[in-house]
């Protein structure tokens, strides 16, 4: 996308707000939308990435002597951040004193929240650093980057996560999902913090009474489904279904778990193996596995059929796993999305980022990786719930004995994100639930369906 089209990329933007929530903490809750869910939207490819890629090598080297030579010398860094609620902007706060009063470098951190704004955070962080802002770093979502980039607004990390001493404390997975929101291979614009992974609930009293374990594979998974949808009156009409679907706003992320199940794919959704994929998700439907109603379901939906014990299972992320214990108490538990032919789950994010017109970005980076494995990680997740992104932070016990976080842990190695394409908005918000409603429904077949799909996306 050149830089004649910012308005229009803009306009799309904001359109990307009502779409994500305003999640640097990540909880939903049945009252806010989706933060993980609803992560696809706007931006082009990147065509720029090369030479902001240089300019961020050569910055790093510059800012490596002038920031952290071992002068003492004082540096302010200037941070702008969102957050969810005011426990979760005390806590920033929190972190940001103790980082300045322990990492002995001189650096100060100065952090300005910004409201989320339904998404316009994003657009009026582009509005202020096009207008040079003296901003040198700030909280991200992954579907920014195109934009920024484009109009060499970001540095590029790699010289500094390659010379960072716990660049292996994070998985490789999430640093290609950086990479590959920026459009390029070798350059790495974003620098990860704290994800969402979505996983399976489930009642382990239905399981119980299924006789089943749980599934291990993409096709026990199928199978649980249909051994746990109960019809003990033989009405014809089930009081419990095995799986409740999201066919409705949201839905495409738990639904690209089904299509990978079969080895398919987002970047060729008329596959054999893709449409495979899409079969299953209609024979759940046409067989009576799931409810009536999940054509529309979406997240408010999908999570009152499980509370209400409509449904044996679901799909969402840790961000409704407190209510969930509040009602079940040990009657919900967790399992990552089990491997077919393929795995994926989707994977709900928020990084941070140092512009490109920062003056010390080493500096920053002493921040920013405080943020993503330092006790900056640890107190944010542990305050705020949220999935760390440091390996080691995830082996501690607050981490591994949460049932909930051990199924999100799990899927990270495999989690991933829809494609970020100019298109993706419309898609997600209008092309995916239209279609597959009519899929569902039986007014065109899975071949049909998936390649009104593909059309859509990668037209």
């Amino acid at each position: 996308m050149a830089k004649k089209t910012v308005a229009a990329a803009l306009a799309a933007l904001m359109a990307v707000g009502s779409l994500t929530a305003c999640s640097s903490g990540g909880g939903e809750t049945e009252a806010a939308a989706d933060s993980g869910d609803d992560a696809a939207e706007d931006a082009g490819a990147a065509d720029d990435g090369s030479e902001a890629a240089e300019g961020g090598s050569e910055a790093a080297e510059g800012g490596s002597e002038a920031a952290n030579s071992g002068s003492g010398e004082p540096v302010t860094i200037n941070f702008r951040y969102w957050a969810d609620n005011t426990e979760y902007s005390q806590l920033m706060q929190d972190i940001v004193e103790k980082f300045n009063a322990e990492n002995g470098k001189g650096i100060t951190v100065v952090a300005e929240e910004a409201p989320w704004n339904g998404g316009a955070y994003s657009e009026d962080l582009f509005n202020v650093m096009m207008g040079g802002a003296e901003i040198d770093c700030a909280t991200w979502k992954l579907t920014s980057t195109p934009l920024f980039v484009n109009n060499d607004l970001l540095a590029d990390l790699t010289p500094f996560v390659d010379a960072w001493e716990d660049k292996d404390d994070i998985d490789e997975n999430i640093y290609n999902i950086m990479k590959g929101a920026g459009g390029s291979e070798d350059a790495m614009y974003v620098m990860p913090w704290n994800i969402q992974v979505l996983y399976v609930y489930y009642r382990p009293s239905y399981f119980e009474k299924a006789g089943i374990e749980v599934p291990t594979t993409y096709e026990e998974f199928l199978e649980a489904i249909q051994k746990c949808t109960f019809d003990d009156d033989g009405d014809g009409t089930p009081e419990v279904y095995g799986f409740g679907m999201r066919g409705g706003s949201g839905g495409q992320e738990p639904w690209g778990s089904f299509i990978y199940g079969r080895g398919g794919s987002f970047e060729d959704m008329t596959s054999a193996e893709s449409v495979a994929g899409m079969q299953d998700f209609i024979d759940l439907y046409t067989n009576g596995y799931v409810p009536p109603t999940a054509t529309s379901d979406g997240f408010n939906e999908i999570i009152a059929n499980f509370k209400s014990g409509l449904t044996a299972m679901t799909v969402h992320h840790t961000g409704s796993s407190a209510d969930m214990e509040a009602t079940f108490g040990d009657d919900v538990s967790a399992f990552a999305f089990p491997a077919g032919e393929g795995q994926w789950t989707s994977m709900g994010d928020t990084e941070t980022v140092i512009f490109e017109s920062c003056e010390n970005k080493e500096a920053a980076f002493e921040w920013i990786s405080y943020l993503a494995t330092g006790e900056g990680q640890k107190m944010w997740c542990e305050g705020t719930g949220n999935v760390p992104v440091s390996k080691s932070l995830q082996e501690t016990d607050f981490f591994q004995n949460n049932r909930f976080m051990k199924a999100s842990i799990e899927g990270q190695s495999y989690a991933g994100i829809l494609p970020i394409l100019d298109t993706t908005t419309e898609w997600v918000s209008t092309i995916w639930p239209n279609t597959v409603g009519m899929a569902l429904t039986g007014q065109i077949t899975a071949e049909e369906c998936m390649q009104t799909l593909q059309d859509g996306l990668y037209q």
